[in-house]
C-alpha cells in the first residue's frame, strides 16, 4: 500500500500564533510531526504552509514543504492545493496528519490509511475511540461522532450525541452503560479524486454552525469510514497551556 502524508502548518493561530515552530526538545514542533509521520509506512512527508519561516525551518530538518495560499479557510483545502501540484492520480492514497500532534502514534496513521484502502464505498477514513467520562462528552472542543451499524459516520457535532434522554434528563453528570458515545480523532486518509471534488463542494450550513469540516463531505453524501481506536490518543498542543504540560509530560 502506497499513502502519502500531508501535514498542514499554518502559522498564524488566535489562540497560539506561530505553533508549528514551537520548540519541543531543540526541534520544531511540526517537524516533530513529520518525524512520527515518517515511521509510519508513508512513500513521502510533505508540510503544506502559508509562512516562509515554516518551510525554512522543516526544509533544515530534511523535509520538504510546499507554500500554500493563505486565504484557504480548511486544512482539507490546503493539502488538495499540494494534492493538485503532486498530481496524484485519483485513487492515491493521501493521510492528513495534523501539525499539532508531536505525539501521534505512527501505526495510526497507517491504519486510516488501510481502512480506505479497503473500504472502496468511503472518500474519507478516520479514527474515533469511546468516550468514558461525562465531561468529555459535554464539552464542546470534544468533536463526537455518531456511527451506523457498519462502521460510517453518521454525523459530526460539539453537542453530546448520542443524547440519552432519560439518562441525561437532569444534565450530562454519567455516561449510561451502553451507550455509543465516540469521541473523534482528527486524523483523516481521503483519495486524491475526492480532494479535488472538495475544493468544488459549497460549504454547508451544518458545517459553518458546528465548525466542523468533515461535514461538508457528509452532507454532499459522501461516506466517512470511522475506525474504532483501541486506545486514546495522546493530547494535541492547541495552546501554550497545551505545551507546557506536553514538555512537563516529556520531561
Amino acid at each position: 500500500m502506497k499513502f502519502s502524508v500531508i501535514i498542514p502548518a499554518r502559522y498564524a493561530s488566535s489562540r497560539f500564533p506561530g505553533k508549528p515552530l514551537a520548540d519541543i526538545g531543540g526541534k520544531p514542533m511540526v517537524v516533530r510531526v513529520a518525524e512520527r509521520a515518517a515511521r509510519s509506512g508513508a512513500t513521502e512527508i510533505l508540510i503544506a504552509t502559508d509562512d516562509r519561516r515554516i518551510v525554512d525551518a522543516v526544509s533544515r530538518h530534511g523535509f520538504q514543504a510546499f507554500m500554500t495560499r493563505r486565504s484557504h479557510l480548511t486544512g482539507t483545502d490546503r493539502i488538495a492545493e499540494v494534492a493538485a501540484k503532486r498530481r496524484y492520480g485519483a485513487g492515491h492514497i493521501v493521510v492528513n496528519v495534523q501539525g499539532d500532534e508531536p505525539l501521534i502514534a505512527p501505526a495510526s496513521i497507517r491504519q486510516v490509511a488501510a481502512e480506505l484502502a479497503r473500504d472502496r464505498t468511503a472518500a474519507i477514513a478516520t479514527l474515533c475511540h469511546p468516550i468514558s467520562k461525562a465531561r468529555d462528552l459535554a464539552n464542546p472542543n470534544v468533536v463526537k461522532v455518531a456511527l451506523d451499524r457498519s462502521g460510517h459516520a453518521l454525523y459530526f457535532s460539539r453537542a453530546p450525541i448520542p443524547w440519552a434522554r432519560d439518562a441525561f434528563a437532569r444534565g450530562v453528570s454519567r455516561i449510561p452503560a451502553g451507550l455509543p458515545a465516540y469521541r473523534h480523532i482528527g486524523l483523516y486518509a481521503y483519495r486524491a479524486g475526492f480532494l479535488r471534488a472538495f475544493t468544488r463542494l459549497q460549504p454547508a450550513a451544518i458545517e459553518r454552525y458546528e465548525a466542523l469540516e468533515q461535514l461538508r463531505a457528509l452532507a454532499h453524501g459522501y461516506r466517512i469510514r470511522c475506525l474504532v481506536a483501541r486506545s486514546t490518543p495522546h493530547p494535541g498542543v492547541d495552546t501554550p497551556a497545551d505545551l507546557r504540560r506536553l514538555l512537563r509530560r516529556l520531561k
